[in-house]
C-alpha cells in the first residue's frame, strides 16, 4: 500500500488574474510543490516554464460549456475535504490515485469589477462557481489544507513555507481561511444586491 509519506505535494492554482504568478510558481517549486490547474492559468504556468497538469487529465473529464464547469468534479474536492489523520479517510483516498492537493490558489472572477458598462449577460458569467467552491473545501480543511484567494497573501504564504521547510502552519492556515470566507461572504453579497436590484 502507498503510505502517505509517498504521496507528492500538490498546489491547486486556477487564478483570473495572473499577476505575480511567476513568483509564486518560482517559490513553490522550491520546496517541490507540482502544480494542478485549470485552462488560461495551466497555459500561463507551462509557458513560464513550469510544469504544470490539467484537472481534466486526473478526473477524465473535460472542461466543458465555455469553462462553466472545469473544476467540480468529486475526485478533486476527495482531496481537498478527506481527513489527512482518519485512517478510513487516508485509505480511501489513497485508492482515487488523486493528487494530494496542499495548497489552493484561486481568485475570483472579478464581478464587481463587470457592474459597469456591462450587459447583463456579461456581468452573469462573472458569478464566479466553481472558485468559490474550491476556497470554502480547502477552508473548511484548514486543520491540513491553506486556501489562498488574495494576491496579497502570495508573499505571506511563501514566507510561512519558508519558516516551516515547506510546510505552512496551523495559525496561517486557520487565518487565511478566516480571511477566505469572510471575502467569499462579501462577494456573495454584492452578487446578491446585483440581482435583487435588477
Amino acid at each position: 500500500m502507498v503510505s502517505r509519506k509517498n504521496i507528492k505535494k500538490f498546489a491547486l492554482i486556477s487564478v483570473y488574474n495572473k499577476k505575480n504568478l511567476k513568483y509564486l510558481c518560482t517559490n513553490l517549486v522550491k520546496h517541490n510543490y507540482s502544480f494542478i490547474s485549470t485552462g488560461s492559468t495551466g497555459k500561463k504556468i507551462r509557458d513560464m516554464g513550469f510544469k504544470c497538469k490539467d484537472i481534466s487529465k486526473f478526473t477524465k473529464f473535460k472542461e466543458m460549456f465555455g469553462g462553466r464547469v472545469k473544476t467540480l468534479n468529486p475526485l478533486i474536492y476527495s482531496s481537498l475535504l478527506y481527513i489527512r489523520d482518519n485512517e478510513i479517510h487516508k485509505r480511501q483516498f489513497i485508492s482515487l490515485n488523486v493528487p494530494k492537493i496542499d495548497i489552493v490558489i484561486v481568485n475570483l472572477y472579478p464581478f464587481e469589477h463587470y457592474l459597469k458598462n456591462h450587459n447583463n449577460n456579461k456581468i452573469i458569467e462573472m458569478i464566479d462557481i466553481g472558485g468559490p467552491s474550491l476556497l470554502r473545501a480547502a477552508s473548511k480543511n484548514f486543520k491540513f489544507v491553506t486556501p489562498i484567494l488574495d494576491l496579497k497573501d502570495y508573499k505571506g504564504l511563501i514566507n510561512n513555507l519558508n519558516k516551516n521547510d515547506g510546510a505552512t502552519d496551523f495559525i496561517f492556515r486557520k487565518k487565511m481561511a478566516c480571511k477566505t470566507f469572510k471575502q467569499i461572504s462579501n462577494y456573495d453579497k454584492i452578487i446578491y444586491k446585483w440581482m435583487n436590484e435588477n
